[in-house]
């Protein structure tokens, strides 16, 4: 089991100036420890639960694209992107070019979208629930074909249409970049996972409620004809003894787990200033979770 952190807060003690260099010290910091996985946030605005809408966000790509300068080994990608927030043609060529960039190191995290304010707030349509799934799958098939060397086709749906879908230069991952599908709905968010994702991202609610996820991602993989165990699963926890430092709280913890087939535990405290805190916890966390069976 492999630890992963996402970073979801940018609230510096020194403001906006000090952002970049924190963000490249937690860079160092997370290669340092092991991490095997580095994410930001996708959002306009900051969530209401973590600071509000007033707090610092730094957008996704960008922040991402800087990260990969500043990396060499971890993977690198949005946690995830809100399928509303660009056109899907315009998406796979920034995940593509933040793959070509950082030598083949970039995940496309996508989902349905959710938060309402940041898409009212800066004019961005926040179509319903329903059609925002059927957008997410589009927008998926269209990052397919675009990564499709064989393909440069029109593409045809009920919600977007491509005249053409060319992607020069290609992705430097093989395939293509990985897609990890974020969210747990049993009905829709699984079986589009079954259906188009290398990877999938749980909330570690219970090891109880995972199993049972998982359980409905291995039925809608029997469905669609796909192997279960090639999908990477993937949990956040965001639980107190992560921000804390209780290095055996976490432990036990996430014992539960390890025998559900997770990949990675991503660590998602809500701090502004995560770099010293990968040192003086993740390090010894990523020890920990390398040694459970």
């Amino acid at each position: 089991m492999r630890v992963g952190v996402h970073i979801n807060r940018f609230d510096n003690s020194g403001g906006a100036h000090a952002l970049g260099a924190e963000l490249a010290a937690a860079g160092a910091a997370a290669e340092a420890a092991g991490v095997s996985w580095l994410s930001v946030m996708d959002h306009y605005f900051q969530m209401e639960f973590n600071g509000g809408a007033e707090d610092p966000m730094l957008e996704a790509y960008t922040t991402l694209g800087y990260l990969a300068a500043q990396t060499s080994t971890i993977r690198l990608g949005a946690l995830v992107t809100g399928v509303t927030y660009r056109h899907p043609g315009l998406l796979a060529k920034i995940a593509t070019t933040l793959d070509v960039l950082s030598g083949g190191r970039a995940t496309l995290g996508i989902g349905a979208a959710w938060y309402d304010r940041e898409h009212e707030g800066l004019g961005v349509a926040f179509p319903p629930l329903a059609e925002r799934f059927e957008r997410l799958e589009e927008a998926l098939r269209i990052c397919l074909q675009m990564w499709d060397p064989e393909v440069n086709g029109p593409f045809e749906g009920k919600h977007y249409r491509l005249a053409e879908t060319l992607c020069v230069p290609a992705p430097v991952s093989s395939p293509h970049p990985e897609i990890m599908i974020g969210g747990s709905g049993e009905k829709k968010t699984l079986r589009l996972v079954a259906r188009y994702g290398d990877a999938c991202n749980l909330f570690a609610t219970s090891p109880e409620e995972v199993r049972h996820k998982l359980d409905v991602l291995r039925g809608h993989c029997e469905t669609e004809g796909r192997d279960y165990d090639a999908i990477r699963k993937t949990v956040a926890y965001s639980g107190a003894p992560a921000t804390e430092g209780d290095l055996d709280a976490f432990t036990r913890d996430i014992g539960g787990y390890t025998k559900l087939g997770i990949d990675t535990v991503i660590l998602s405290p809500r701090l502004g200033e995560t770099s010293a805190w990968m040192e003086r916890f993740v390090a010894p966390a990523a020890g920990r979770l390398a040694e459970l069976a």
